[in-house]
């Protein structure tokens, strides 16, 4: 056998091995993202409703600054917003502020908004439901100081479908059909489920879940059936 056709499988292999390894960061990513989501969008939904920033704004804009959860910063102080302030932390010097919890963090992110003058407006100016204007709005503030800061966020909203854990605008009160179409689903809900979940389930959307119920919220109730 020539040196050629002995070296031919070797290359093969290596081939091989380079596009699998270079796949699987990627994968990772994918799923340390949709771990985040499931894990923190409970919380972002719970602060839009008593806030009214968009979840999808609070999730993202978490998911960018903490790389998922993943960053030192992340991992040692607990902030997941890249907010500067003071920490007592003994593992990394750092001037990101330090936080007991991940919860913490996140609050901290509503009250900074709402303290400082050029963000606090915009719990006036814009609804739920307008992510690219609060995006651009909080970029303008100076929160953030890379010039494609806002893309990022806005380019993470869509590819995880963000937005549709978003209150949408009351399109007013929902007009009762006579009789329901035999094929129409009902869904009972259960404890722990949110809109986002049920819809990812059912492979529909929050708003049409909201439309076809007369939902002007994401809040549920346990025992509460919904038509799919």
């Amino acid at each position: 056998m020539s040196v050629s056709n002995k070296t031919t499988p070797i290359v093969l292999c290596l081939t091989m091995l380079f596009i699998a390894m270079s796949t699987t960061p990627t994968i990772a990513q994918e799923n340390s993202s949709q771990t985040y989501i499931e894990t923190y969008k409970d919380a972002a939904i719970q602060y839009m409703e008593e806030y009214g920033c968009p979840a999808s704004i609070i999730l993202a804009i978490a998911m960018h600054e903490s790389a998922n959860g993943t960053s030192r910063v992340a991992r040692y102080l607990n902030n997941h917003f890249g907010i500067k302030g003071p920490n007592e932390s003994k593992e990394i010097r750092s001037a990101y502020k330090g936080y007991d919890t991940v919860e913490e963090s996140y609050a901290d992110f509503i009250d900074f908004l709402k303290r400082r003058e050029s963000t606090e407006k915009l719990f006036d100016l814009y609804q739920p439901h307008e992510y690219q204007k609060w995006v651009k709005g909080i970029a303008r503030s100076g929160y953030a100081h890379s010039s494609s800061w806002s893309s990022k966020v806005i380019g993470m909203i869509r590819k995880y479908n963000l937005h549709e854990l978003d209150i949408q605008p009351d399109a007013g009160p929902a007009i009762a059909a006579i009789d329901e179409p035999d094929d129409a689903e009902i869904y009972t809900v259960q404890k722990g489920d949110t809109l986002y979940d049920i819809a990812r389930k059912y492979g529909t959307t929050v708003k049409a879940i909201q439309r076809e119920n007369g939902l002007t919220h994401s809040r549920l109730r346990i025992g509460q059936q919904l038509t799919l």
